[in-house]
């Protein structure tokens, strides 16, 4: 086992879930002392008991912990929130924060969005901005199937790259969209939840309610568990799991 890709994926998924090694030493049953020396590499050898216990307290799967594949048990861990803004400000300030965030933990950051947008954001990150890929949400979001895809693509590479995160802002490309497509994509944002579900991603979906019908966000509102808000994020009231969204009869 590479000690190094081990002691990486343990300290990431454990700052992730916000514990202190002494927090996650409680939780695991694994000593303090051999979680520093695991994250630091300096234990080269990891019983798979040691490994089972920690990958048990923190939701993750063994393989995750390994570098095996990008899987967890039980399978979630994608965060998929959104950010409803009414202002350019709000955007940048929100994303920035956000991608400063994942700066911090060394994730792999992707801004898609309309290319008004990307500027928006490329400005406030400064120097940052180097840091982060830019992709113009035409183009990402041609259809559901090849976002999904994309994106599937994308955590896969970052995750066998040595990176353990990837952490997104993205804004679906609404404008110009028939009722049907719009539908087609709201659908989409639900399903993201089952497809993406075991993917270790963050992803903030930005939704401008200047420009968007009310119903539009009140189905954003639907489809993502969570929702961003300044300092926090918070679970979504009106959430509703894919298989009770993508059941209901809707207008035709």
């Amino acid at each position: 086992m590479a000690s190094s890709r081990i002691g990486a994926a343990l300290r990431s998924a454990r700052e992730r879930a916000g514990w202190s090694r002494e927090a996650l030493a409680y939780h695991s049953g694994v000593s303090w002392s051999a979680i520093a020396q695991i994250e630091s590499g300096r234990r080269k050898d990891v019983r798979l008991s040691s490994l089972s216990a920690l990958a048990d307290a923190l939701n993750v799967s063994v393989d995750y912990l390994v570098g095996g594949k990008a899987t967890a048990s039980p399978p979630k861990l994608l965060g998929h929130g959104l950010l409803i803004y009414g202002s350019d400000e709000e955007l940048a300030g929100s994303a920035t924060r956000f991608m400063a965030e994942g700066l911090e933990r060394s994730e792999r950051l992707l801004a898609v969005m309309a290319q008004q947008q990307l500027d928006l954001l490329r400005d406030a990150l400064g120097d940052d901005a180097r840091h982060v890929e830019f992709k113009d949400s035409s183009d990402w979001y041609g259809s559901p199937s090849e976002a999904t895809n994309g994106y599937r693509s994308l955590v896969s590479e970052t995750f066998e790259s040595g990176a353990r995160w990837t952490r997104v802002v993205g804004e679906l490309a609404l404008a110009g969209r028939s009722r049907a497509e719009v539908e087609a994509w709201i659908r989409y944002e639900s399903m993201v939840n089952l497809a993406l579900a075991s993917s270790p991603a963050t992803i903030m979906c930005v939704y401008d309610e200047r420009s968007l019908p009310t119903e539009v966000i009140a189905d954003a509102r639907r489809t993502h568990p969570e929702v961003f808000h300044p300092g926090e994020v918070v679970a979504s009231s009106d959430y509703l799991q894919p298989e009770d969204f993508l059941l209901v009869d809707r207008p035709g």
